[in-house]
């Protein structure tokens, strides 16, 4: 009877047959300075569309009726009983429905495009024509955590790997100086913590680094001996002690990604503070961005998305910005809508469209991925007299750039801006879409872990062509 060869991965062939990923790694740190680049050239499953993403979470939940999803019927029924009103109002989340609520902005039809944008968001409105907006983005989750898990990983539970680790899985790095995916922490950590910037199962090489917003950015980025002679000599025992360890234990994910991970820390000792100084940019770009603003929450996610076309211009592949504090609660808003969103608008709404309009001017907008948006959105209806509370049958989310079509809204909610009406979107959806503009195919990138090959979108996801260029 013949012998029936079982086929394997690259990873399990390097591990049977070497010392594993860890060992291949250090085996090209160790040698002379002179070696070949060792940075992993990503493998794509078809052409790409774009290099980096940019994520711009907007913790909380924007509201859409008021930002991105004009519904006149709202201003007709203002002040009115929704449950007399509407067809069904769903429970919320706290269960305190009050009157229907106009938006407190007006709307007008912006750019070429015609598309609706409120007055919340003047800055953005200017560069609406560069714009995908998603008015029929659906949620499984009404509560933070698990919306935020859920928009983060593809899963409303702890432990699943963010998107941002699958992105450098499946991509590595561009930038050997810097983590593959790059966490721009505005000063306020969201509800579920740093598991929304977890690896997982994947190899935690591939987690969120957080950089801080104060100075220094990353926590014992110098070096605590007198001189570089001494770190290196530190630095040359630890890279023996792993690898005699590799070599007389045998490979270890664990071992592996520690090995990584230190000499990514090593290089980012130079890398970080260069990226960090903003002193040498251009006064208009300064301005553009924000940083002469007297609200200090603007000149922070200024500061951010700056950082982030950085960023973009040294190779990074995945960043994420959070929040800035505002002073009050991000873009919760369950009582006080006008005086939040408002805040939390002026803080963001001015970097946002400078990051856009900066990337475009340098060329980098068609091969950068920008979205936008937060784990839900909010109901049309107040929560008692001035808030409104979470609502995960609707909301809006945008992209630009990355292969996204320019100046196109898609989906649609019913006529209050309550719950999809028309081409539903998915967090899976979203997910695949993103990795399709990467080059890769969601079905395809795979990691084998609990005796099945898991992957970002689970058994879920389809592309949202509409929004492809």
């Amino acid at each position: 009877m013949p012998h029936v060869y079982t086929p394997v991965s690259r990873r399990e062939m390097l591990a049977r047959t070497a010392n594993g990923f860890g060992a291949v790694a250090l085996a090209a740190l160790l040698a002379e300075d002179g070696r070949a680049d060792p940075v992993r050239e990503p493998v794509l499953h078809h052409p790409a569309k774009a290099k980096a993403v940019i994520f711009l979470y907007m913790d909380g939940g924007p509201s859409q009726v008021d930002t991105f999803d004009y519904k006149p019927l709202l201003e007709k029924h203002h002040g009115k009983d929704p449950h007399k009103v509407m067809e069904k109002v769903e429970p919320t989340q706290f269960a305190n429905v009050g009157r229907v609520m106009q938006s407190h902005w007006k709307f007008k039809q912006r750019g070429q495009s015609g598309m609706w944008v409120s007055d919340l968001f003047p800055h953005v409105a200017a560069v609406a024509d560069d714009l995908a907006v998603v008015r029929s983005v659906v949620s499984k989750f009404p509560e933070h955590t698990s919306a935020n898990y859920f928009l983060h990983t593809g899963a409303g539970v702890q432990g699943r790997p963010s998107w941002g680790a699958w992105a450098g899985y499946g991509l590595g790095t561009g930038n050997k100086d810097l983590p593959t995916f790059i966490v721009l922490n505005g000063g306020l950590i969201p509800p579920g913590g740093l598991d929304n910037f977890n690896s997982g199962f994947l190899p935690a090489a591939y987690q969120g680094s957080v950089f801080r917003a104060g100075n220094p950015p990353v926590a014992n980025i110098a070096r605590l001996e007198k001189t570089s002679a001494d770190q290196m000599v530190k630095r040359d025992l630890m890279r023996k002690l792993d690898a005699l360890g590799q070599k007389t234990l045998g490979p270890a994910d664990e071992v592996e990604s520690a090995i990584a991970n230190y000499e990514t820390a090593y290089r980012m000792q130079t890398a970080v503070p260069e990226l960090m100084d903003t002193s040498k940019e251009t006064t208009a770009t300064k301005r553009l961005y924000g940083l002469d603003s007297t609200y200090a929450p603007t000149v922070s996610f200024g500061t951010q998305c700056l950082v982030a076309r950085r960023l973009v211009e040294r190779g990074a592949k995945f960043i994420e910005l959070t929040c800035p504090s505002v002073g009050s609660d991000r873009w919760d808003q369950h009582s006080d809508m006008k005086n939040g969103h408002e805040k939390n608008a002026r803080a963001t709404d001015q970097p946002v469209a400078a990051l856009l309009t900066d990337l475009k001017a340098r060329g980098l907008l068609k091969d950068t991925l920008v979205v936008w948006g937060g784990e839900f959105g909010r109901t049309p209806f107040a929560q008692g007299g001035d808030g409104r509370d979470h609502n995960q049958y609707g909301f809006t989310m945008w992209l630009a750039g990355g292969g996204t079509k320019a100046g196109t809204v898609y989906g649609e909610t019913d006529e209050w801006g309550y719950k999809v009406v028309r081409d539903r979107v998915e967090m899976h959806d979203l997910h695949a879409t993103m990795l399709h503009l990467l080059g890769i195919d969601h079905k395809k990138l795979t990691f084998r872990f609990g005796g099945r090959d898991m992957r970002l979108t689970d058994v879920h996801g389809e592309l949202v062509t509409g929004i492809l260029a």
